[in-house]
C-alpha cells in the first residue's frame, strides 16, 4: 500500500531513520508505525549525503515506502533529493518550510508526483503558518520543536514556551483545510512518562500525531493519540442524535458539537 494522502493525513505515528544506515529500514518498516521518513537531512552528515540518497533511492526501488526528509532548499543537496523522490513518486518532507514560494517551487518540479510535508522549525514559518499550510501539493504540515526552541532560545520541551508555535500550527491547518498537524519530537526516548506528558500536551492543543525518533516511542504514541473509551462513548451518543439539537449529558448539542464526534469516530475507524 502507497502513502497515500489519507494515509498522511490520518497517521498518528511517523518514524525518523538516518539515510545512512539502511540496516535499520526494514526494522522501521516492522516496528508499528504509520510511515518511515528516511532522514536525508539533520541525521546525515555532509559526507554521507549521497550515499543516504542512494540508500533511500533502493529502499523506494524495492517497491517500500517512505517519505523522504529532503535537506533544506538552497543546500547542495536538495535538488538531488528531491529529483530521487520524484522518480519514486514519494512523500517529501521539507525542512526550514517558512516560505510558500519556494514550497510552491518544490511542488512544480516534482510535476505533483510527490505529496509535501512541510515542517515548521523556523519563527519565519510559525508566522506564514496561514500561507505554508496554503501551498498546493501540501497534505499536512509537521512541527520542528528542536530546531524552532534553539532559534528562540528557549527549552525545546517547554510546552508554555511554545504554546504559541503550536496552537498557530493548528489554526492554520484547520483554516486551509488540511489535517491536523503532526508534533515534533521527544528527545528523551528512555522516559515513557515525559512522552506520555508531550502526548497528551499537544493533543489538547490540536495535534492528532507525532514525529518519533525510536520505535519504543510508537506504540504509545499509537495509543495516546487514539480516541479513549470516554470520548468513543461521549461520541456514539450524539452522533445517534442526528442532526437536530439535543441535550447529552446535561450538555447542548447542536451542528459543531456534531461534527466533532463524527471526527472522533472517523479517528477510530483510522
Amino acid at each position: 500500500m502507497t502513502l497515500s494522502s489519507r494515509r498522511l493525513e490520518t497517521a498518528r505515528s511517523l518514524l525518523f531513520v538516518p539515510g545512512h544506515r539502511p540496516d535499520r529500514f526494514a526494522k522501521a518498516l516492522v516496528s508499528g508505525t504509520d510511515a518511515v521518513i528516511i532522514d536525508l537531512e539533520d541525521a546525515v552528515a555532509g559526507a554521507d549525503k549521497d550515499r543516504a540518497r542512494d540508500n533511500a533511492a533502493a529502499w523506494l526501488g524495492e517497491g517500500n515506502d517512505a517519505v523522504v526528509r529532503i535537506n533544506p532548499p538552497g543546500t547542495p543537496w536538495c535538488d538531488e533529493d528531491l529529483d530521487m523522490a520524484a522518480r519514486h513518486g514519494a512523500p517529501v518532507m521539507v525542512p526550514k518550510s517558512e516560505d510558500p514560494a519556494v514550497l510552491a517551487d518544490l511542488a512544480c518540479r516534482t510535476a505533483g508526483k510527490c505529496l509535501l510535508i512541510p515542517l515548521v522549525e523556523t519563527a519565519a514559518g510559525v508566522e506564514r503558518a496561514a500561507e505554508v499550510c496554503g501551498t498546493s501539493g501540501a497534505v499536512r504540515i509537521a512541527f520542528g520543536n528542536v530546531d524552532l526552541a534553539g532559534q528562540l532560545g528557549v527549552a525545546h520541551d517547554d510546552h508554555a514556551a511554545l504554546a504559541y508555535a503550536r496552537s498557530r500550527l493548528v489554526s492554520a491547518s484547520a483554516a486551509a483545510g488540511l489535517g491536523a498537524p503532526v508534533d515534533g519530537v521527544t528527545t528523551n526516548v528512555k522516559d515513557l512518562g515525559v512522552l506520555a506528558a508531550d502526548i497528551a500536551h499537544a493533543r489538547r492543543l490540536g495535534f492528532t500525531g507525532k514525529l518519533c525518533i525510536h520505535p519504543g516511542q510508537i506504540v504509545s504514541v499509537r495509543e495516546r493519540f487514539a480516541p479513549t473509551e470516554d470520548e468513543l462513548r461521549w461520541a456514539r451518543s450524539v452522533a445517534e442524535i442526528g442532526d437536530s439539537v439535543a441535550v447529552v449529558d446535561g450538555q447542548m448539542v447542536d451542528k459543531p458539537v456534531l461534527e466533532r464526534a463524527r471526527r472522533i469516530l472517523a479517528a477510530a475507524d483510522g
